[in-house]
């Protein structure tokens, strides 16, 4: 199959990732052009696809470098570029160039563009819903144009009831032969992702000293205030912070551990990180929050309340001596990279299928879905949605600059 896979700009496609969306692109993509097919990567110019993937850059560079997140988030300026840039690509994704549309990008023109003239798509959902996205997502699906979430937890919070027909669950997989099982942990913990407030970092440095555990952290530092509040004033002999590894230097530094930390202090949708410590054999030690007992489940951790800290303690002393080959006998069963693109190779032929099918037309207001004849044009005015309902202004915002966070 000829397949465009659009993922988001805010970072690049290349390894060290900044998070598990990053990751997830750039393994979906190796593994598709893996298994034969032609794979275009729509991405920041600044990516780095893997090895046979060609990359169609969306923007020049990714847009945090230009405008930082933290600065710029909600403002006119953000989502300007955002809606400017994805609208860009509309008319090659509309051609028939493609055999499907795999959308990773969580802006709110390609499945409406999809849906409105039949083209199919899929398009995965890491992160719980907000207002702008939901708006799209319910009035898009059809038979061509589907969705998938990461877990059962969140197919709750993306549900609409009528709709629901055309939102699958596809467990994100991780790489077994790059998160390699290690059979024996040196007694040390380890915690790793993006340092910043809604994945708990601080939470993990108070449980391990509570513990009596050395503690290593991995990641890119996302919030340097949060770092320097919760993170920095504990760094010394037992806790230390060893920077944004690449890939495989990260599952060596996790392989070793004896146990890991998953701190979610949001509404967690998946737990890649979990998934890709377990795969080394290295137990969890996790808030029970979100999605989270869904992947650290059957002997594989230890669940704590949410922001149960002393809890958190408690959990990591248990999980350090579970049995490592059981967890990674697991996590290869249910959440190898393999059985995710097996899933969404079959969902590719049931939209391609789904073009047979009838459906009511559907036509967008400009503001919800730009006129492929005037891309260059605004398309963050106020009005009234398809549905006749009034847009808010966080509807009329791109999605990307409302709080988004990686899975």
């Amino acid at each position: 199959m000829r397949i465009a896979l659009i993922s988001h700009i805010r970072h690049p496609i290349a390894p060290p990732f900044m998070g598990g969306m990053e990751a997830h692109s750039h393994a979906l993509a190796a593994d598709l052009a893996g298994r034969g097919h032609d794979v275009t990567l729509y991405a920041a110019g600044d990516s780095r696809p893997p090895n046979g993937v060609r990359l169609r850059p969306i923007v020049a560079e990714h847009y945090d470098r230009v405008y930082p997140w933290h600065k710029f988030h909600g403002t006119d300026a953000l989502n300007a570029h955002l809606d400017q840039a994805f609208a860009s690509i509309l008319p090659e994704l509309a051609e028939g160039r493609y055999d499907i549309l795999h959308n990773n990008s969580l802006h709110r023109y390609p499945p409406r563009l999809a849906r409105q003239l039949g083209v199919p798509m899929l398009t995965s959902l890491h992160v719980p819903p907000f207002e702008a996205l939901r708006r799209a997502v319910h009035a898009s699906g059809a038979p061509w144009c589907r969705f998938t979430v990461c877990s059962e937890h969140q197919r709750q919070l993306w549900s609409d009831g009528a709709g629901d027909r055309f939102t699958h669950v596809a467990p994100n997989g991780i790489d077994p032969d790059l998160w390699q099982f290690r059979a024996e942990g040196d007694g040390s913990a380890v915690w790793f992702g993006r340092i910043t407030p809604n994945k708990g970092t601080g939470d993990a440095v108070q449980a391990l000293r509570q513990a009596g555990v050395p503690l290593r952290i991995f990641g890119p530092i996302e919030h340097e205030d949060y770092f320097n509040e919760a993170v920095r004033p504990w760094l010394g002999d037992r806790i230390s912070y060893g920077g944004n590894l690449a890939p495989r230097d990260l599952a060596l530094e996790v392989g070793r551990a004896s146990v890991a930390l998953f701190t979610p202090c949001w509404d967690e949708p998946f737990g890649l990180a979990a998934v890709e410590a377990m795969s080394c054999g290295v137990p969890v030690a996790a808030y029970d929050r979100g999605a989270v007992s869904e992947v650290v489940t059957d002997g594989c951790g230890v669940l704590a309340e949410r922001n149960d800290v002393p809890g958190l303690a408690s959990a990591v002393l248990q999980a350090r001596g579970l049995d490592r080959r059981r967890v990674r006998d697991l996590v290869v069963r249910r959440f190898a990279l393999r059985h995710m693109v097996d899933c969404y190779e079959e969902l590719y032929r049931l939209c391609q299928a789904g073009r047979a099918d009838r459906a009511d037309e559907v036509r967008f207001a400009p503001w919800e879905l730009p006129d492929i004849g005037l891309v260059g044009g605004s398309a963050t005015e106020s009005g009234v949605g398809a549905d006749g309902i009034p847009l808010t202004a966080s509807e009329t915002a791109s999605p990307l600059t409302t709080e988004m966070r990686s899975v």
